[in-house]
């Protein structure tokens, strides 16, 4: 027998989208915490010396740092394919969230354990404690998302409400965890910082044990290809030529997101040390935790996300094509780093930056992301073959973690090249690939044979919660 959800609604929808809500807006104050404070918690005194760096300069201590870094991030964003294919075919998608959450919770307090009392393996633990949250992110990152619409039945206009609702917590959640977490880790103890993140994971797991039964029901509990010998035993079906265009096209915005991603994700890495080795953080006489900086991010989205979706749907007929809208992102990622430009430029010989300069970087990040990032996920969805979907989403999320180990690479060429030079490249190589990508946009255009041609806005606000 079925154990059915409540069916009780809070704000015209399932109570069970707000189980899914702070389960998710819990694990997001985790990660992006943690994220926050990694690489000034790598680059501090008391790493570098339990790390055996302090022979190295700066610039090397900072490139072993972006290594780190970089090949976490780069994991985070490759084990979700993983992750995805086993709970579409062995675990179910409510078990992977809590296999993830718990093995997520038990990595960040690996991390947290007091050096003191782990003399001469420092580094064991940060390998273990990185190990267990890709491995746990993998399990949980592809299917908290995928709850959120199993909640609707196809044709509900309330799923594209929801998905913005459960982004809210995304965002709610990020700015918690630069608050918190960044604040304890910089000011108290970095270690002390990683375990309040394990908390935080630890109420996301609260909230899915406590509630989900009640308000999911059997909501994820069966694996969604579960296939009887007969349907195995039938034929695949070919590709069309109209769907190897449109894959084609996918391809080919996917690799202009590397670039994207490539400049983005500097804010775990460069642009974080750079506001708090050349910034002038003091307000009013106290010094704001770097860390704090990105949460101008993840405040400007809730901002300006509904904005954007009204601006595509008043441009109506003259909303321009998907391709167009990535070229956008791209020369908005490039106007950011003009504004980095201008830091450096202040620095001079050893000046501090306004802080200025680095909130309107991360405001002109955020919209380049609001113009590819959700469309570029609704756009996986509508260009896909319907029996590859999740594979090509897999690979949407593989090209991304591609940009974020270049960024980490990238970050690199900072301590020979210089903050002005390394920011003027990155700006320079920004514009330029929008430039291209727009020149390409109506061949592009062509091989998506008409999946663009009636916007659809609402499904690029759901595709903002990956």
């Amino acid at each position: 027998m079925k154990n059915l959800p409540d069916s009780s609604e809070f704000l015209g929808h399932p109570k069970g989208l707000f189980v899914l809500f702070g389960t998710e807006m819990w694990e997001r104050m985790s990660y992006y915490g943690m994220r926050g404070i990694f690489i000034l918690y790598l680059t501090s005194a008391m790493a570098v010396g339990a790390f055996g760096w302090s022979s190295m300069s700066e610039a090397e201590i900072q490139a072993n740092a972006l290594s780190f870094l970089g090949t976490f991030m780069f994991m985070v964003y490759v084990t979700p394919v993983i992750g995805g294919y086993l709970a579409d075919n062995f675990l179910g998608q409510r078990k992977s969230v809590i296999i993830g959450g718990v093995i997520m919770a038990l990595g960040q307090f690996a991390l947290g354990t007091p050096h003191e009392y782990i003399q001469g393996m420092e580094k064991t633990f940060l390998f273990l404690g990185l190990a267990l949250l890709i491995i746990g992110n993998g399990f949980f990152k592809p299917n908290i998302s995928t709850l959120v619409g199993d909640l609707y039945k196809a044709g509900d206009h309330r799923r594209d409400q929801a998905f913005t609702i459960f982004y809210m917590g995304i965002n709610i959640g990020s700015t918690m965890g630069f608050l918190v977490v960044g604040t304890i880790g910089e000011k108290i103890d970095f270690q002390l910082g990683f375990i309040a993140a394990g908390i935080g994971m630890l109420l996301s797991l609260v909230v899915q044990l406590l509630f989900a039964q009640k308000y999911l029901g059997d909501l994820g509990r069966e694996p969604v290809n579960k296939r009887t010998k007969a349907q195995a035993a039938q034929p695949k079906i070919p590709l069309t030529s109209i769907e190897k265009d449109r894959i084609k096209a996918i391809l080919m915005m996917s690799f202009f997101t590397i670039i994207f991603f490539m400049g983005f994700e500097q804010a775990a890495g460069v642009l974080t040390l750079f506001a708090k080795n050349h910034t002038d953080l003091y307000i009013f006489g106290w010094e704001m935790p770097a860390s704090w900086l990105q949460v101008v991010n993840p405040l400007f989205i809730v901002i300006l996300a509904p904005v954007m979706a009204k601006l595509w749907m008043g441009l109506g007929d003259r909303d321009p094509a998907t391709p167009k809208k990535f070229s956008m992102g791209m020369i908005f990622l490039g106007l950011g780093f003009v504004s980095m430009v201008g830091a450096a430029m202040q620095i001079g010989d050893g000046g501090k930056a306004a802080i200025w300069w680095l909130v309107v970087m991360y405001i002109l990040h955020t919209i380049g992301e609001l113009c590819l990032s959700p469309i570029g996920l609704s756009m996986v969805t509508k260009l896909s073959p319907v029996r590859y979907v999740s594979f090509m989403m897999g690979m949407w999320f593989f090209f991304t973690a591609i940009g974020n180990y270049l960024a980490a690479v990238a970050g690199m060429i900072v301590g020979e090249a210089g903050p002005l030079a390394t920011f003027a490249g990155v700006a320079i190589f920004c514009l330029l690939s929008g430039g291209v990508l727009h020149l390409l946009s109506d061949k592009i255009v062509v091989w998506m044979h008409g999946a663009d041609s009636t916007p659809e806005v609402d499904e690029e606000l759901d595709a903002v919660t990956a």
